[in-house]
């Protein structure tokens, strides 16, 4: 007889697998992740017999090809893992009645709204690595119409890499950094995604999905641009003890890169709110958690 939630987890070396894996322990919440070893999007059939004897309650997909700018030299890989890949997840959930918890991005829009965006907004995507990811939300959907598929943006967390851990990183190598002003979003913990997630696939446990199937945003409270998210790294590390450097605004066309970036990727997680009562901490204060611990890490 199982007695709660328990999630099957693809992917297992990414920022918000590991959290999962860490928030999970903490909420003894019984989980098995699997690696690509285990279990490849990119060539994906049917799930291992080690997922079912594993009896899980939820499967949650968080597995992806995030290499943005390689993404534009490597169009089928990123389509493979992105979007063939998790449309036979779905199709594997589905004959199995399980739910599935599917990750995406702010990078299905183009940034050009002047307000955070909704769920019902149009989507269009500026580069290969969000046309894939746009093409995965939609093949879970046709396989699995009950699914949830959660966008969030600006990931960081204490592992593998990413802007927190760059930043710091070079605050300790420089004396001051040139950082991108003209682009805003949310800031969002993986912790803080993997609590959520967490928190949902135990209400689907105890409770009826409903009408609850579909797009969720999933980020941080609050705002700022990529240039407001350095210095507030280096303001919170700098009350540490760690590295504090000058940070020079400057505008995206200053700092080109091979895939465009959305000037706008705000969120309005107003609907998860709703539907799961769910809502993350402001990103100020999820994101002094995160650099407090890699400072304690050294």
């Amino acid at each position: 007889m199982i007695e709660g939630p328990r999630l099957l987890v693809i992917g297992r070396n990414g920022q918000v697998a590991r959290a999962l894996a860490e928030r999970a322990g903490e909420r003894r919440v019984p989980l098995l992740a699997l690696g690509r070893e285990e279990c490849d999007l990119a060539a994906f059939t049917d799930l291992p017999d080690a997922a079912d004897d594993f009896e899980p309650t939820a499967i949650i997909n968080a597995a992806a090809y995030t290499a943005v700018d390689k993404a534009e030299d490597e169009r089928e890989a990123a389509f493979a893992v992105n979007a063939a890949g998790p449309g036979k997840l779905a199709e594997a959930a589905a004959r199995r009645g399980l739910p599935l918890l599917h990750i995406s991005t702010d990078y299905v829009y183009d940034g050009a709204k002047p307000a955070p965006y909704v769920e019902s907004d149009a989507t269009a995507p500026l580069g290969v690595y969000g046309a894939s990811k746009l093409a995965g939300e939609r093949a879970v959907r046709v396989a699995l119409p009950d699914a949830l598929i959660f966008r969030t943006a600006w990931v960081y967390s204490p592992f593998g890499g990413n802007f927190v851990k760059t930043m710091l990183r070079l605050g300790a190598e420089r004396d001051g950094l040139k950082v991108v002003d003209d682009q805003i979003g949310s800031p969002t913990s993986a912790l803080d995604i993997a609590d959520a997630l967490i928190t949902v696939a135990a209400d689907l446990y105890e409770n009826d999905l409903g009408n609850r199937g579909g797009v969720y945003h999933l980020a941080g409270s609050g705002e700022t641009s990529w240039c407001g998210f350095a210095r507030t790294i280096f303001e919170i590390a700098g009350a540490r003890g760690g590295p504090s450097i000058p940070i020079e605004a400057i505008p995206t066309s200053d700092y080109p890169t091979q895939a465009k970036r959305p000037a706008n990727s705000r969120l309005d997680c107003t609907k998860l709110e709703k539907a799961f009562g769910i809502r993350l901490p402001g990103w100020q204060a999820s994101l002094e958690t995160v650099v407090t611990r890699l400072l304690a890490k050294g």
